[in-house]
C-alpha cells in the first residue's frame, strides 16, 4: 500500500503522524511511504531523516494526497484539505466529528474511509486517545498557572501559595485520564485539588493513588456550582467517547465564579463542557466572559510536539500497520478495535455517537463492508 504523511496545517500544530522509525517499519512491511517535505520539522525530524528511513519526499500536500491510498495525520482535515480526499482513500487521524457538523458532512461527501484515533476501543480503554489526554491534562495546569497571573488576565494567584498564604483551589471536572493527570500536576505544585466525578469506583481509586491534597466529590449540578464558586482554576476534563461533551458549566454559573478565575476546557475538541467554550488557538489562546478567563486551545498537545509525537506514534503505529496490511474494509471485518475507529466509511456515517449528536443516519460499519 502507498501510505502518505502530510504536514499539519492547523494553527501552531507541530506534531507529525509518523516518526522515521515508524516509517522504516511500514517499509519493512512492504509498503511505500511518502512524507510531505517539512512535515517533521516541528518535531525536529528532517526530510533527510525520512529519506534515510526509505521514504519518498513529496513536494507538497497535493502530491502526497493524490499519490497515496492511506493518509496518516494528527489533527482533523481542515476545509482546504477536504478537496484532496477521495472515494476509497483511507484517512487515519483524530477527527472529533461530534464537535463539528460541517466537518462531518464534508468528509462524508468525499467518500473516503475515515478512521478516528479517538474512538478506537481496546477493552474499556481508548489507547490512541490516552497519551494525548495525559499530555493535555498536564498542560492544562501549566496553562492555568500562567493565565492565573495578573499580567495574563487572571486573579493573580500562585497555584502553590507560600508559607502563610493559602494555595489556589483547583477544581477538575472528570476523573478520567485528563482529570487524573491534571490533578497530579496541580497537587504536585501544592494546590488544593477537588475532582468531581460520577463514578464511585473511579473516585475510590483516585482517593488511593493521589496525594492527600486531592479530594474527590460526587458530581451533580449543585456540587458543581458549589465548587465553581470556590475555584481559582477549573479544568474541564469530561469525556463521552466519540460524543459531544456534556455542558456542566452553564453561562449563568460564571457569575458565581471569582473575577479572574480561569477555565481550561480540555474537552473543547468535543465541543467543550462549558456553554461559553469556543475553540481557540495557540496564537490567541484565551478570551474572557463575565470576568472569567477561558483557555480553550483545541490542539493543546501541539505546543509540546516532541513529547506528543513520540507518545502518539508509540500507540498508533501498530494499528496503522494492521490497517495498511488489511485495507479499510477487511480491517473492519477482522479487527473489532479498528471497527470501533471507523467513523465514516464510503460516504456512510458509522459512528453512533456522532450520528446521535447531529440527528443523522447511523450505519453499522460491518454492514457497509459485507
Amino acid at each position: 500500500m502507498k501510505i502518505g504523511v502530510v504536514k499539519e496545517i492547523k494553527n501552531h500544530e507541530y506534531r507529525v503522524a509518523l516518526r522515521p522509525s515508524g516509517a522504516d517499519q511500514l517499509i519493512r512491511d512492504g509498503h511505500h511511504v511518502m512524507v510531505e517535505a517539512g512535515a517533521g520539522e516541528g518535531t525536529s525530524f528532517s526530510d533527510h531523516d525520512y529519506r534515510d528511513a526509505g521514504c519518498a519526499i513529496g513536494s507538497d500536500a497535493a502530491q502526497v494526497w493524490s499519490s497515496c491510498d492511506m493518509i496518516m495525520k494528527v489533527k482533523e482535515p481542515l476545509k482546504s484539505e477536504w478537496v484532496h480526499m477521495r472515494e476509497g482513500q483511507t484517512v487515519f487521524t483524530y477527527f472529533h466529528l461530534a464537535a463539528d457538523r460541517e466537518l462531518t458532512e464534508g468528509v462524508l461527501a468525499t467518500g473516503a474511509h475515515c478512521f478516528a484515533y479517538e474512538t478506537l476501543e481496546s477493552g474499556d480503554k481508548l489507547p490512541l486517545l490516552e497519551p494525548m489526554s495525559e499530555v493535555a491534562g498536564r498542560l492544562s495546569i501549566q496553562a492555568g498557572a500562567k493565565y492565573l497571573e495578573k499580567p495574563a488576565g487572571g486573579i493573580g494567584t500562585l497555584l502553590g501559595g507560600v508559607p502563610g498564604v493559602a494555595p489556589a483551589e483547583v477544581v477538575v471536572l472528570g476523573g478520567g485520564v485528563v482529570g487524573t493527570n491534571a490533578a497530579r500536576m496541580a497537587a504536585g505544585l501544592g494546590a488544593n485539588v477537588t475532582i468531581l466525578d460520577v463514578n464511585a469506583y473511579r473516585m475510590r481509586y483516585l482517593d488511593e493513588v493521589l496525594p492527600p491534597n486531592c479530594t474527590t466529590i460526587y458530581s451533580n449540578p449543585m456540587s458543581v456550582k458549589e465548587w465553581l464558586a470556590k475555584a481559582d482554576l477549573v479544568v474541564g476534563a469530561v469525556l463521552l467517547p466519540g460524543a459531544a461533551a456534556p455542558k456542566l458549566i452553564k453561562r449563568a454559573d460564571l457569575s458565581i465564579m471569582k473575577t479572574g478565575a480561569v477555565i481550561a476546557d480540555v474537552a473543547v475538541d468535543q465541543g467543550g463542557c462549558c456553554e461559553t467554550t469556543r475553540p481557540t488557538t495557540h496564537e490567541d489562546p484565551t478570551f474572557v466572559v463575565d470576568g472569567v478567563v477561558h483557555y480553550c486551545v483545541a490542539n493543546m498537545p501541539g505546543a509540546v510536539p516532541r513529547t506528543s509525537t513520540f507518545a502518539l506514534t508509540n500507540v498508533t503505529l501498530g494499528y496503522a500497520r494492521q490497517l495498511a496490511r488489511l485495507g479499510a474494509k477487511d480491517a473492519i471485518k477482522q479487527s473489532r478495535e479498528l471497527a470501533t475507529a471507523a467513523n465514516v466509511i464510503g460516504g456512510k456515517l458509522t459512528c453512533a455517537p456522532v450520528a446521535e449528536a447531529f440527528g443523522m443516519e447511523y450505519v453499522d460499519p460491518t454492514s457497509v463492508v459485507l
